[in-house]
């Protein structure tokens, strides 16, 4: 949906208390395809169908009406917010909703399938990208792609079709499974396994099951069997006419693994609560089949002729600037990954003011045609020469000299524009002829030689403001030039094998080679290592699989010889696993062939694993030179068989898909993915309109405290405001019956108004309360945030969750809580409200008077917790803090989280601490007249010593205890180190504030102490520790100015 107008005069926020008085009626101009204008007043929140129904009517007294003829060969449309042209096939959209420019609707003609035409306005609303503009691209890759995508989402909308009820349940609400447990869960006093206690409702009744039961199946076999002897006769007509399903949302316990596996059932287990079970009838899940097999066939099959022609692209106008008589030079470079495969070319200077003209220049390069790999791109940087200058003092200009960097023969080079291109074009073919590449001016703190490899190959968007280079690729020969296929590159690795016999080292060369071998990824290798490596490549393969990046590293990419004899090794490389696979999705990567490779490995991956690397497989998708790649087959086709995979891919994408270099590419894979998930287009564009809703009160909030700023008492009617709002029919309607985008097998079905509010931050974020439609009386918060980018805090839960898992699969469970984060938008998104929990900071005002002394009650934070539980129950939520403080403690510290103070740490009824918002990681930490605020590497005060030690002073063996869970989980965190420096690699391109470069990466190295033993490391870790102990008072002074100041600003 479009994004709401701050303006005053915005009309579509005239339904506001904050903008006036109410408006029921809106005055539109109608345009028809006769020529007649006609001017109505239409009901503001009226679908365009019946407003379309009010045109026909008032036209029935107009010149011309019978020449319109039927009304439902019509539809209208209009200007959007975006300056778009959008035709409004979808009309049970509000008109509310829609948000024209201006009140002004353009009746035209149908000219194709209505199905059709009505799918693809659904997608273009859906993806905010009109498919017209996709239309509008004259390239022919993208024609290629998207027809092959609409024919292979055709016959995947077929296969559909012929599912069978059950295997469409699974596919789309298949439960969350973990890792088969290594050890059983106690009962906590006497080892034993614990009793699986279930709560099963079925039939406005429940039945409670105590028994240690292995499947769904045989769960429900007791149930049953318990609900007959006290409600009917006992027969056997029931099996297979059930499902389970989690009673608090859409999740089926599908399949028959053990009841263990399920990951509600042992979260339930782990805290020691009964599992809330429902059992649901096959008639009920038929409906929901039947609805959506109905959904396809509207659509499947029926091909629309006649395409309308596509609307022009949209584009920004022109603005000019003076430019000085200046110097310019080009620079070139041929890539392969960030190897750079020969010597760059320099043009000559031209001298000019806007037009520069390099007549009769060649820029040639020392490699042969048939030495270039098929990934070789093309970098240009376009750069300024200017004379050395003395350093001024002023400021003016301090972002030119970021980017100063090159100064030689009294001259200094100021970067102006940069752009990329593949050397063959998505055929395979070398590019010949005239070509315009429009540049890009913003440039990465890294450059290699003012060259800028890792960025895109896509061109700048917005032609009219970018510096457009002209370039002539030559012809080499009559005949285009080819890039070989593959089964030639082989014979080419066999013609070579035959004629040399393969090296094999010796056991001094094996010992030297497992020491390059089992360094990080970070590392970087000399010549000669690299040269060992590639001699001893066989002797890698037997011994040392998990090292093919380190070959691939090795291997001279401009010799096309030793690239043959690569490809051919590759095809008898052992399989890798899917966690050491992803770092050949690196930029550092780029052949075809290893990408292919990497996604094979991928392919062995489970939903849930897939599901936790899922960010940055969508973030790799920017390094991928051509849009049909392996790694979009993959993803669309993981998506399309897993709704819930589908649903955060969906959002991954769109989220991102305003930037201008993954703008087209996005989209293409958003298409492709509604046309081949049909179904899911509605529950996804009832969440987008929703998100829409909720953007519009934020901007009307942010308005409304504008104008009341420092009256409480109109702060308060800015609230009333709120509520007002959101009550309103267009407003509740939309917010109502949908999933959630966090958790898309959770259903909201509408606002508790009461219980929202917004929050005083700056941004003014939105508490929203929902009741959840499955479990009467059970509500669920979510925060909405309008100008904050939460990418950064998506990324670093990501890692939190992967700490999680990393730790369970050794048997340690730190009781973290990774809630629910995801990025909507620009700079938009959702956090999940934890329940029953609250902030350190409010935790100690409320035990004190005084705001400069809370910080300084060791005993408010135990005491709250006495408050909560009593008995076993306290014992246990001090264990829960316990374990749950030394997760925190060691994530915080390997992951560099700065900014942590009393507000951003919070702590759950039953013992859990967690940490909030975090805006600042690998090692950024905020500092104040150049002075580090935070002196610690992770917090670790008295009162929490106090916690753990159950308010005891010298209880040793509780602290030594805690001690020894950080030390275990530092230790587990260093054996994945790898992963994480990968993970964090593979995000280098989002355009992370605190995550732009590989020194940013160098963090995560310095905190694991990689390259170091275990005994050094632990060494390391202690002192760290023990600083936390000795400055924590440190922590407390900061604590304490933070209340203060919190306690001034209420």
């Amino acid at each position: 949906m479009p994004p709401a107008m701050t303006d005053l005069l915005d009309i579509w926020a005239a339904h506001s208390p904050l903008a006036g008085h109410a408006l029921d009626q809106i005055t539109v101009d109608f345009l028809l395809p006769t020529g007649i204008y006609i001017q109505m007043d239409v009901p503001r929140e009226a679908t365009i169908q019946h407003i379309k129904l009010l045109l026909w009517k008032q036209a029935q007294s107009f010149p011309l009406f019978p020449a319109l003829g039927e009304m439902e060969s019509h539809m209208f449309e209009c200007v959007n917010q975006a300056a778009v042209h959008e035709e409004l096939e979808d009309e049970t959209r509000r008109l509310c909703d829609v948000r024209p420019f201006l009140p002004v609707l353009k009746l035209v003609t149908r000219n194709c399938g209505r199905a059709e035409r009505l799918l693809d306005s659904k997608i273009g609303v859906l993806i905010s990208k009109g498919l017209h503009e996709l239309d509008g691209i004259n390239d022919q890759e993208v024609k290629d792609f998207r027809s092959k995508m609409f024919r292979m989402s055709e016959e995947r909308m077929q296969k559909v079709q012929m599912m069978t009820c059950m295997e469409w349940l699974e596919a789309c609400f298949s439960p969350q499974l973990e890792p088969a447990p290594g050890t059983a869960i106690t009962d906590g006093l006497n080892d034993r396994p614990a009793d699986l206690k279930v709560t099963i409702h079925f039939d406005q009744s429940q039945v409670r099951v105590c028994s240690p039961v292995f499947t769904p199946i045989d769960l429900m076999e007791l149930a049953l069997r318990k609900w007959l002897t006290t409600h009917g006769p006992e027969e056997e007509a029931w099996r297979g006419q059930y499902v389970l399903r989690v009673s608090h949302c859409l999740e089926f316990l599908c399949g028959d693994h053990p009841l263990i596996q399920y990951k509600y059932i042992r979260t339930c287990m782990q805290a020691k609560e009964s599992p809330h079970l429902t059992l649901v009838h096959t008639s009920a899940i038929k409906a929901m089949f039947d609805k959506e097999i109905s959904a396809i066939g509207a659509v499947v099959g029926r091909k629309s002729s006649n395409p309308p022609l596509p609307l022009p692209p949209k584009r920004r106008a022109p603005t000019v600037s003076p430019v000085e008589c200046v110097c310019v030079q080009v620079r070139a470079g041929l890539f392969h990954g960030t190897e750079l495969l020969c010597k760059p070319a320099v043009s000559s200077e031209s001298s000019g003011r806007s037009d520069h003209t390099w007549k009769d220049s060649t820029l040639e390069f020392d490699i042969s045609v048939s030495d270039l790999p098929r990934m070789t791109r093309l970098c240009f940087a376009i750069y300024a020469v200017m004379d050395k200058v003395k350093k001024q003092k002023s400021t003016k200009n301090a972002h030119i000299n970021k980017y100063q960097t090159i100064r030689k023969a009294g001259k200094v080079h100021y970067p102006i524009a940069w752009v990329n291109t593949m050397v063959f074009d998505y055929k395979g073919q070398l590019k010949t002829g005239d070509i315009i590449l429009h540049c890009w001016s913003s440039f990465p703190d890294e450059l290699e030689e003012m060259l800028n490899p890792i960025g895109t190959i896509q061109t700048n968007p917005y032609t009219e403001n970018a510096t457009a280079l002209h370039i002539h690729f030559p012809e080499y020969s009559s005949h285009p030039i080819i890039f070989p296929p593959f089964d030639k590159i082989l014979e080419k690795a066999a013609e070579i094998a035959r004629a040399n016999d393969c090296s094999r080292g010796g056991k001094k060369f094996h010992i030297e080679l497992k020491e390059i071998m089992e360094r990080d990824a970070l590392s970087q290798l000399c010549e000669n290592e690299k040269d060992l490596i590639w001699t001893l490549r066989h002797d890698c393969r037997e011994n040392f699989p998990q090292s093919l990046p380190k070959l691939l590293l090795s291997v001279k990419w401009s010799k096309h010889e030793d690239m043959a004899q690569l490809q051919a090794l590759l095809q008898i490389w052992p399989k890798l696993s899917p966690r050491d696979a992803l770092e050949l999705l690196d930029f550092n990567y780029p052949d075809q062939y290893v990408r292919e490779y990497a996604v094979g490995c991928l392919r062995d991956m489970s939903n849930e694993e897939l599901s936790q690397y899922l960010l940055q497989l969508v973030q790799v998708l920017r390094y991928e030179p051509y849009y049909d790649c392996a790694l979009t087959h993959f993803l669309l086709e993981r998506a399309q068989r897993n709704r819930k995979i589908g649903h955060f891919l969906f959002w991954h994408l769109r989220s991102e898909i305003h930037m201008p270099a993954v703008s087209v590419q996005f989209a293409l894979i958003l298409e492709a993915y509604c046309r081949g998930s049909i179904p899911h287009i509605e529950v996804l564009k009832k969440q987008v309109e929703a998100l829409s809703k909720l953007k519009s009160v934020n901007e009307l909030i942010k308005l409304g405290t504008i104008k009341n700023a420092r009256k409480a008492k109109e702060a308060m009617l800015t609230k009333e405001a709120m509520m007002t709002c959101l009550r309103q029919s267009g407003y509740s309607e939309t917010l109502s019956d949908l999933h959630s985008p966090l958790n898309p097998n959770v259903l909201l079905s509408g606002i508790n108004v009461e219980k929202c509010r917004y929050m005083d931050s700056k941004m003014k974020p939105l508490w929203i309360v929902y009741n959840n439609k499955l479990m009467g009386g059970d509500t669920l918060g979510i925060i909405f945030k309008n100008g904050d980018d939460l990418r950064q805090d998506m990324l670093t839960l990501q890692i939190l969750r992967l700490m999680d898992l990393l730790w369970k699969e050794a048997n340690l469970d730190l009781r973290i809580v990774p809630y629910g984060c995801l990025a909507t938008g620009d700079r938009a998104g959702l956090i999940e409200v934890v329940s029953s929990a609250d902030t350190i900071a409010n935790i100690q005002l409320t035990s004190s008077n005084v705001a400069a002394a809370a910080a300084f009650n060791k005993d408010a934070l135990l005491n709250w917790l006495k408050e909560r539980n009593t008995g076993d129950a306290l014992e246990r939520a001090i264990e829960e803090f316990t374990l749950s403080c030394a997760g925190y403690c060691v994530a915080t510290y390997v992951l560099g989280i700065g900014d942590r103070h009393s507000d951003n740490i919070m702590v759950r009824s039953t013992g859990q601490l967690f940490h909030i918002d975090f805006g600042h990681i690998l090692g950024n930490f905020k500092s104040k007249f150049g002075i580090k605020r935070e002196r610690v590497p992770f917090i670790l005060t008295h009162d929490f010593i106090h916690v753990i030690q159950q308010g005891k002073t010298g209880y040793t063996e509780k602290f030594g205890s805690f001690r020894q869970y950080c030390e275990e989980a530092y230790l587990i965190l260093r054996k994945n180190g790898n992963l994480f420096i990968t993970l964090f690699a593979l995000m280098l391109t989002a355009g992370l504030p605190e995550l732009t470069s590989v020194k940013d990466i160098q963090y995560l190295k310095d905190s694991l102490a990689l390259g170091k033993t275990d005994e050094e490391a632990l060494k390391q870790f202690r002192q760290k520790f023990d600083e936390a102990l000795r400055e924590s008072w440190t922590t407390k002074v900061n604590w304490m100015a933070h209340n203060v100041a919190k306690d001034n600003r209420s």
